[in-house]
C-alpha cells in the first residue's frame, strides 16, 4: 500500500479509538475509509479486530457504567442477526449491501427523530419492550456482521432509551465487546481473517489504543444535548452516504 493508504488507515484507526470511549457514531467513518483502501469484504475483518482491541480499551474504562437489563434484552436477538449478516455478505454483493443497510439506517432515524421530538417518554417505554428490542437486537447484529455497521442501530436504541454519555458509552462497550467476539469466528469461516489483515491489524492497533484513552479524557467534557444531536447527525449522514 502507499503511503497517502497507509494514513487513511491509520486516521481510520484513530477515529475507532475514540469512537469507542467518546463518541460513538465516528466508528462508521472508519468503515468508510478501509472500504476505500482494501477491497470490502477484507475491510470489515480489518476493521473488526480493530474494533475489538477498542472494545478491550473501553470495557476496561467503562465496565462499571454498562446497562445490564439493557444489554439482556438485546444480545439473544444479536446471535440471530450476525447469523443473518454472514449469510447475506457470502451471497450479496457490495452494492447491495450498502443500499440494504443505508435503508435501515434511515428508516430507524427518522423514527427516532420523529418520536424524540414528540413524546420521549413513550418512546422509552416503548424500546424496553421484548419484541422492540429483539427487533433492534436482530437488526444490529445483521448490519455489524455484514458491514461493521451495526453501532449506528445500538445508538439509536440507547438514545431513545434516553441514557446520559456515561452509561450509553458503557452499555455500548459490553456490547459490541461480546458481539464482535462473535463475530469473529464467522469472518475467519468465510475466509476473511488471513495473514495479511492480522499484520494490517497489528501494525494499527497502538493507534486504536492511545486515541481511546484520549477520548476517555474528552468524554466527561461533552454536552449531552450534543452527544445526542451528533448520533442522529452521523447515523443519517452514514445511512444517505450508503445510498448514494
Amino acid at each position: 500500500m502507499s503511503m497517502t493508504e497507509w494514513i487513511l488507515l491509520g486516521f481510520g484507526a484513530a477515529l475507532v479509538g475514540i469512537g469507542k470511549t467518546a463518541i460513538p457514531g465516528i466508528v462508521m467513518v472508519s468503515a468508510g475509509l478501509f472500504a476505500t483502501v482494501l477491497p470490502a469484504r477484507e475491510s470489515t475483518a480489518a476493521l473488526l479486530l480493530l474494533l475489538l482491541v477498542g472494545d478491550v480499551i473501553a470495557v476496561a474504562l467503562y465496565s462499571r457504567q454498562a446497562d445490564w437489563r439493557t444489554l439482556a434484552r438485546l444480545l439473544p436477538s444479536v446471535v440471530v442477526g450476525v447469523a443473518g449478516g454472514a449469510a447475506f455478505l457470502a451471497w450479496a454483493d457490495n452494492r447491495m449491501m450498502e443500499r440494504s443497510i443505508g435503508a435501515i439506517l434511515l428508516a430507524l432515524t427518522a423514527l427516532t427523530i420523529a418520536l424524540v421530538g414528540r413524546d420521549p417518554g413513550r418512546l422509552e417505554a416503548s424500546v424496553a419492550k421484548a419484541p422492540v428490542a429483539s427487533a433492534y437486537g436482530a437488526l444490529g447484529g445483521f448490519t455489524t456482521m455484514a458491514a461493521n455497521a451495526g453501532g449506528p442501530v445500538v445508538s439509536l436504541y440507547f438514545l431513545a432509551s434516553r441514557f446520559d454519555v456515561t452509561r450509553f458509552l458503557g452499555t455500548q462497550a459490553w456490547f459490541f465487546f461480546i458481539v464482535n467476539l462473535v463475530k469473529l469466528p464467522f469472518s475467519a469461516s468465510i475466509g476473511l481473517v488471513n495473514a495479511e489483515i492480522l499484520r494490517i491489524a497489528l501494525l494499527l492497533s497502538p493507534i486504536v489504543i492511545a486515541c481511546a484513552f484520549l477520548g476517555r479524557l474528552a468524554a466527561p467534557h461533552i454536552p449531552q444535548r450534543f452527544f445526542n444531536a451528533l448520533v442522529l447527525l452521523l447515523t443519517a449522514a452514514f445511512a444517505i452516504s450508503l445510498l448514494v
